[in-house]
């Protein structure tokens, strides 16, 4: 049984334990780093927004992340149509919180400037803006340099997926979490000589928050999409993999900014090749699709006892969709993403 949260709350106690795990349509947790109850290196935080054209040329991701020993930046460039991306990034040894990212998901601003990449991510008002460049990040064409700016409009009456859940082997390790869909995106963006300009009415962003206190090792699976289907905003969040979701699963669909919650969401994918077309089944029936990828963004990182390997794989969703009230929606195409991700940090 899913346990939703509907007031107010502390996220820890005082011994650092969750003061109620479950899932929430607000971020109802209060978030306190100086309440975890583990050494600095054991946190990990991070701010990660997806941005994707609507008629599906083009995407940008961009990620702050404080884990502990290990900081990193990255801005990564999608195209598409070449099925390539691009990207930069920069680490930074042993940031033990320094990055600055904030306690709370709707407040505050962070920044970063590196030789390799600038980031600023701030929020106000109910926008987030998303200002960033790398001069040496380049394009299939070999145009290099990217700046810009993007806008996200976040209005109050949109609802997104928050989990907090900790593992059975420590309660004390937990993981909190939100997920925001459907996000009109609008701004622009330069490559070289090349442009990109967003459209509110037809592109969208989404942002993946994350703060905790993990277990050494650990392998997740997550899914999103965000697009528009007969006029309506429709967007999910699937995933699953780490930490004890007796609680709470972060299955949720998004119609028109309304959260229909989902129970148990499986992937089915070949691990060898993930770029073979993969399939995704439900518990309750609800959330049954397939997806044919466009290409993998993958990475494999081994530094000492920091490991990862990494698959983000973009393409489009099909399949059938049920909302709480039953009504059935069919989906021809929509543009997202599905990863496989195991670390060990």
């Amino acid at each position: 049984m899913q346990t939703e949260v509907t007031r107010a709350l502390p996220l820890l106690d005082a011994d650092g334990h969750l003061t109620q795990a479950g899932w929430a349509r607000h971020p109802h947790w209060s978030y306190q780093r100086n309440a975890i109850r583990a050494g600095r290196w054991r946190i990990k935080e991070w701010d990660y927004y997806s941005v994707l054209s609507g008629d599906g040329r083009f995407g940008l991701t961009l990620t702050l992340a404080d884990l502990g020993y290990l900081g990193l930046g990255a801005i990564c460039f999608l195209d598409f149509e070449k099925r390539q991306y691009h990207q930069v990034d920069t680490l930074l040894p042993f940031p033990m919180g320094g990055v600055g990212l904030g306690a709370d998901s709707d407040a505050g601003s962070v920044e970063l400037h590196t030789k390799a990449l600038t980031l600023r991510l701030e929020y106000s008002a109910g926008q987030r803006r998303l200002a960033f460049a790398a001069p040496t990040l380049h394009n299939a064409q070999g145009q290099c340099g990217l700046q810009g700016e993007i806008v996200l409009e976040q209005p109050a009456s949109l609802e997104s997926i928050n989990i907090a859940t900790s593992w059975a082997e420590n309660r004390r390790a937990f993981y909190y979490n939100r997920k925001i869909n459907c996000m009109p995106a609008q701004g622009s963006f330069r490559i070289g000589s090349d442009s990109y300009t967003l459209d509110p009415g037809r592109d969208f962003g989404a942002l993946d928050w994350g703060r905790g206190n993990w277990t050494y090792k650990n392998r997740w699976f997550w899914g999103s999409a965000s697009g528009w289907l007969d006029g309506h905003a429709l967007g999910w969040n699937i995933g699953y993999g780490f930490s004890d979701r007796s609680p709470a699963s972060e299955n949720t669909l998004f119609w028109d900014g309304v959260a229909h919650k989902l129970a148990e969401v499986t992937f089915h994918y070949n691990p060898r090749n993930y770029l073979e077309p993969w399939r995704f089944s439900s518990s309750d029936g609800r959330f049954e699709m397939q997806f044919a990828p466009l290409l993998d963004r993958k990475s494999h990182t081994h530094l000492g006892l920091i490991r990862s390997e990494q698959h983000q794989v973009f393409g489009h969703y099909s399949g059938t969709l049920v909302l709480d009230n039953g009504q059935r929606l069919e989906v021809p195409r929509l543009l997202g993403f599905a990863e496989d991700v195991l670390n060990w940090w």
